[in-house]
């Protein structure tokens, strides 16, 4: 049976933190809820060893539950975080103002990707608040938020209206950073120019929607942290308390996610070119390389301590890979030499956000399989 859920719990203002950046392949906001909700009375701790942006995470804190998130993107963690900040819009506002202030003749990238990607005006202001992050001795809630927000709105499709401009470049997609030399030679067919926007003023729009979110629960951003979830070393004996976990892991077919948040990556402090390969991601390189590679993770996940463990997966591939889902993952859980029960697969809703995002710049894409386990520990 598919999923009934719309995604309208996107668009209610006590959600819209959880919309602070978009992501390739997020999956919505109403999948956690859903699971969780069954669990709540027993107030489990969660776990989402493949965090990616903090959809879990941010579900959990909705429901005063706390919850825990590995990601080996620092892009992603950086969102992640801050799902479980308080929320300081005002201060992560004057935060922006003081960093423009401070680093008035900071240096910026002169590749011809950034001549045309941002205005020399949105340039200067986004490295001067890149530069105030990236050296800031002190990891505050304001800081998280700002990071996070700046993120979300560097990348995206441009307004006619000056006024109602979300995001600080030229065209783009929002959820992934489109690569350079494609850019550059779109940008210059259509003859699209990057907006002369108010920095200060974009994040205003994005922050003066965020103060209504619901307060963490015996949850902090450090909660949600880089690390390789198959490696026994990301789960010391500290996180090692959770009863639920709800994750979706990259889709199989799936090798770009690192190169497809590069310039999210840049201003976390990486560099202004695209650099490929990542070790630490899942292996791709066959189905059976990838199911003994998941399934280091569920062998990770049932090193918990506590009594039960329930793990839901939506898990999903890429149209082009030709494999069957339902039986890749069900390797994967074979291979990790723990014993399982599986209590339900189901078809999920197709992903096709990834195919929307993809349209702001005629890219193409097609919509990913989707299938939803549930396992537990026997």
């Amino acid at each position: 049976m598919k999923e009934k859920m719309s995604r309208a719990l996107a668009y209610e203002p006590r959600y819209a933190l959880n919309a602070i950046c978009p992501y390739f392949t997020m999956f919505p906001l109403e999948y956690p809820m859903r699971v969780l909700q069954k669990h709540k009375k027993s107030s489990p701790i969660v776990m989402d060893p493949f965090c990616g942006r903090g959809t879990t995470l941010f579900a959990a804190r909705a429901l005063g539950l706390v919850s825990r998130g590995l990601d080996t993107s620092p892009v992603a963690v950086a969102i992640a975080q801050a799902k479980l900040c308080n929320v300081q819009s005002e201060a992560a506002l004057a935060l922006a103002q003081a960093y423009i202030k401070a680093n008035d003749s900071v240096a910026v990238p002169q590749t011809e990707f950034f001549k045309h990607a941002f205005s020399a005006q949105v340039l200067k202001a986004i490295c001067a608040i890149r530069q105030g992050l990236l050296t800031t001795k002190r990891e505050s809630d304001e800081v998280i938020l700002l990071r996070a927000a700046m993120l979300g709105c560097l990348h995206g499709p441009t307004s006619k209206r000056q006024e109602n401009q979300s995001y600080f470049s030229n065209q783009m997609p929002r959820t992934f950073a489109s690569k350079p030399d494609y850019s550059v030679r779109y940008w210059n067919e259509k003859n699209l120019k990057a907006p002369n926007s108010n920095v200060v003023d974009v994040l205003w729009r994005k922050l003066q929607r965020l103060s209504i979110a619901p307060g963490p629960v015996k949850s902090s951003p450090s909660h949600a942290s880089l690390g390789d979830s198959r490696r026994a070393a990301s789960l010391p004996a500290s996180s090692r308390d959770f009863s639920v976990v709800v994750t979706s892991p990259p889709y199989y077919g799936m090798r770009t996610y690192v190169e497809d948040q590069w310039l999210r990556n840049w201003f976390l402090g990486g560099p202004e070119r695209i650099e490929y390969g990542n070790p630490e991601q899942l292996e791709h390189a066959g189905k059976d390389v990838f199911a003994k590679s998941l399934g280091l993770v569920w062998k990770n996940m049932a090193r918990t301590e506590a009594d039960s463990l329930d793990m839901y997966i939506r898990f999903g591939i890429i149209p082009s890979a030709k494999v069957d889902a339902k039986a890749l993952m069900l390797d994967s859980l074979e291979e990790s030499r723990v014993g399982w029960k599986l209590v339900h697969t189901r078809e999920a809703e197709t992903a096709a956000s990834g195919k929307r995002q993809a349209n702001h710049m005629t890219t193409g894409s097609t919509a990913a399989l989707e299938y939803d386990f549930h396992v537990r520990r026997k």
